[in-house]
């Protein structure tokens, strides 16, 4: 095992984001606790990972249960003595009108996308707190500020995890430890192999949106790198979201206005 670089904990991390999460943190030569349900996909990012210059350990977990990420923190103590960096970065896309959601497409995106959070800032909370320092890295999404027609669902997980970021920002603070919440546009990535909703079209809609991204995967982990140890909290890694949350906060009816031109649009296509 190394004895140099930051140890970091990131969930989801058997592809997309995760994964390029887990090579940026490796480049620096991180010690890296590798979680998910995807256990192909986890060996393959650790094996990256050391190509990469860093350490790495793997630990099959499912956000949604608690005791699953209560035992990867005591992975943590154990093999690595304890945690710098918590990124809470596991979830799943979703799609499809309020109307045609059912509450199990709710129940999922809650659980996975905020629930997941939750229990991750909560099972690594006592390590941080002996240790008197630390940082935690969740993962949103611009979703969480301009509410896009047809994913009301995921819209409302992840405007959850903002708050939640917020909060444990002023709470944690005098604690010593650190808070970052991350809020990317869509980029190139596998997100949709974990879609869950009834709309097909809002899918093939998202993988258009997906695919179009000037931005990837790795530009979004190296940005979340560079500005969370510039202990930057709120992450905005794509121009158009930065701009078009200025936007809303100047003037909120111009967002209004284009969110009802899409979601007419949406109803026009059936």
């Amino acid at each position: 095992m190394q004895t140099t670089g930051q140890r970091v904990v990131i969930t989801g991390a058997g592809s997309g984001l995760g994964r390029e999460l887990a090579l940026r943190y490796a480049r620096e030569g991180a010690r890296l606790a590798l979680a998910d349900i995807n256990d192909a996909g986890l060996e393959e990012t650790r094996r990256m990972a050391t190509a990469a210059g860093g350490w790495a350990f793997t630990q099959r977990c499912d956000v949604r249960d608690f005791s699953q990420l209560a035992a990867l923190e005591q992975s943590c103590e154990e093999r690595m003595q304890g945690v710098d960096v918590l990124i809470n970065n596991a979830g799943i896309a979703s799609g499809g009108m309020f109307w045609d959601l059912s509450l199990e497409d709710w129940d999922s995106q809650i659980c996975i996308n905020l629930m997941g959070v939750v229990k991750g800032c909560k099972a690594f909370m006592p390590i941080f707190m002996k240790q008197g320092h630390g940082r935690i890295i969740n993962i949103a999404s611009m979703a969480a500020h301009i509410q896009t027609p047809g994913m009301s669902n995921y819209n409302v997980a992840k405007a959850g995890v903002v708050a939640l970021s917020e909060s444990l920002l002023a709470e944690l603070h005098p604690l010593g430890i650190k808070v970052s919440v991350v809020c990317p546009s869509f980029f190139q990535t596998n997100l949709l192999e974990s879609y869950h909703g009834p709309d097909s079209k809002a899918r093939d809609d998202m993988a258009k949106l997906l695919q179009n991204s000037p931005i990837s995967a790795a530009e979004v982990a190296d940005i979340t790198y560079r500005e969370s140890e510039a202990d930057q909290f709120m992450i905005l890694p794509h121009e158009r979201g930065r701009l078009a949350l200025e936007q809303k906060r100047a003037n909120p009816q111009v967002i209004y206005d284009e969110m009802f031109r899409l979601a007419a649009k949406r109803l026009q296509a059936g």
